[in-house]
């Protein structure tokens, strides 16, 4: 890897923890030399301004959750059992993989971003969406291999497995009850084994 491009992923991977926990706003340059060991202008040699580099972030750390999740959902064969992947990974210790520091960084950055930074909403929305497609795509298959009955909304059930999802972590981290979200979870598996 040339080294223009190992300074970009040092800083990428550095930054991280720090804009997933603090935020685009709460993140200081300060920080980001601190985090890197870089000064301003190695790190703005490589990235044109903060906004560029939360945008890599943000995808840096969108890639790790979903390359955790589709490890998991490629040990099992059928879609209902990718599906209740999710439940297995958000349940388990692969939960401290997903977010290093700060949570989940599609939620974190939905919130901060939603009024006051259009084009990481822009990443949120499009994880949120991929997200659905994804799911939406496993109950599709699901009711072709007959695991699901044929009337089922694939949409709706999609939209609202996300929705409990990531409002049981919001509600964990913010109580700092790991079993609310475990709760919610049960909850979750509880819903896919009914579509059958």
């Amino acid at each position: 890897m040339p080294k223009a491009a190992q300074t970009r992923a040092l800083i990428i991977e550095k930054t991280a923890p720090v804009f997933n926990t603090k935020g685009f706003a709460g993140t200081s340059l300060t920080e980001m030399e601190k985090a890197t060991g870089l000064t301003k202008g190695s790190i703005y040699n490589n990235f044109k301004d903060k906004d560029e580099v939360a945008l890599a972030v943000f995808d840096y750390n969108l890639q790790k959750v979903n390359a955790v999740i589709q490890a998991k959902m490629s040990q099992y064969n059928t879609a209902k059992d990718q599906l209740l992947a999710y439940v297995k990974v958000y349940n388990s210790s692969l939960l401290k993989l997903l977010f290093t520091a700060g949570g989940c960084p599609i939620l974190n950055t939905a919130i901060e971003s939603d009024d006051t930074h259009p084009a990481l909403r822009k990443k949120a929305s499009a994880a949120v969406e991929d997200w659905k497609e994804t799911i939406t795509g496993l109950i599709h298959k699901a009711i072709q291999e007959k695991e699901f009955r044929p009337s089922i909304q694939a949409e709706e059930v999609a939209l609202t497995i996300i929705a409990m999802i990531e409002g049981g972590i919001m509600i964990s981290r913010v109580t700092g009850r790991v079993h609310y979200l475990k709760k919610v979870l049960r909850s979750v598996e509880k819903m896919i084994l009914d579509l059958t």
